[in-house]
């Protein structure tokens, strides 16, 4: 006898209904076939490949987040140079030609005619924030409080090499979106790629069977996105393509480790950090086709 084909069954044992996912896999498990882990329950064969373990004292360390704390400082000592090199002249070519004065946000933000001949700016304009203070410090709080909360549910359950792959995919997936829709506006910000993380996190929330509503992701999604639509100054194309990308990006995680188990999380992140280049690759072939290469 087996459940009906609407009710989520054991991988194992078909006939019997799951409520709880494999937290490596994503795989549907039965009280049976679940292994406690350090967060949540995994299956028998990821527990067997030894990502079971239950971590205390000096080891706990291994299972807390490590990727979005770096992040959150590069962003903050990034924040602190810009400060500093606020009165400065650039120092890049691009930075001389576009901008006047502003120091290392002319050298990095993403402007869309210099991306042909500096495509770094794809990625480093993630990692600046503005410079004019007190809006500045506003600006870098609110994004590093949301990639803390986000870090803190995300990295511990998919693992730090996904969440990294996550956050790469988002990154560059936002940064597509402003050269889209806004390419002659000096942008940057961490803001895409946290987008991005939500929507890597309500598609595995969602594939786990998580009530939406009551996560609250739904609600914080909406919220973010009537301010990105309401507040003046605010990237749109820089949120919509970040939260696209890591919604895409989920889904690839999400079904490498459906198809490969744990064995497919390096592959399945290699995959989500190929999208981040793909779509970073198009953006420099729009921009090359639009306005080719200004300082060549």
């Amino acid at each position: 006898m087996t459940a009906p084909s609407d009710v989520r069954t054991c991988y194992r044992h078909p006939d019997r209904v799951s409520g709880i996912s494999c937290q490596r896999c994503d795989r549907p498990i039965c009280p049976q076939c679940m292994h406690q882990a350090s967060v949540g329950f995994h299956c028998p064969e990821c527990a067997k490949a030894g990502k079971q373990k239950v971590y205390q004292g000096a080891g706990s360390w291994l299972t807390k987040p490590i990727v979005s704390p770096v992040l959150i400082g590069i962003n903050v000592v990034v924040f602190v140079l810009q400060l500093a090199t606020r009165t400065a002249t650039p120092f890049t070519d691009g930075g001389k030609l576009i901008f006047d004065e502003v120091g290392l946000y002319g050298d990095l933000s993403l402007f869309g005619p210099l991306v042909p001949a500096e495509p770094y700016r794809l990625v480093t304009s993630g990692f600046l924030h503005s410079y004019e203070l007190p809006f500045g410090l506003i600006h870098i709080a609110m994004n590093m409080y949301a990639l803390y909360i986000f870090g803190v549910i995300l990295e511990p359950i998919i693992g730090r090499l996904r969440f990294a792959a996550l956050y790469t995919a988002s990154l560059l997936g936002g940064s597509l979106g402003v050269v889209l829709l806004d390419p002659r506006a000096a942008t940057a910000g961490a803001s895409g790629a946290i987008f991005g993380l939500m929507g890597g996190a309500i598609v595995m929330a969602r594939e786990r069977g998580i009530d939406l509503m009551r996560s609250g992701l739904v609600t914080t999604l909406a919220i973010n996105l009537f301010i990105t639509f309401g507040v003046p100054g605010i990237s749109i194309g820089g949120h919509i393509g970040g939260l696209l990308a890591g919604g895409a990006a989920g889904l690839i995680l999400i079904e490498g480790s459906k198809r490969m188990g744990p064995k497919g999380d390096a592959i399945s992140s290699a995959l989500a950090v190929g999208l981040g280049i793909v779509l970073g690759i198009i953006a420099v072939s729009l921009m090359s086709s639009e306005y080719g290469n200004i300082l060549g």
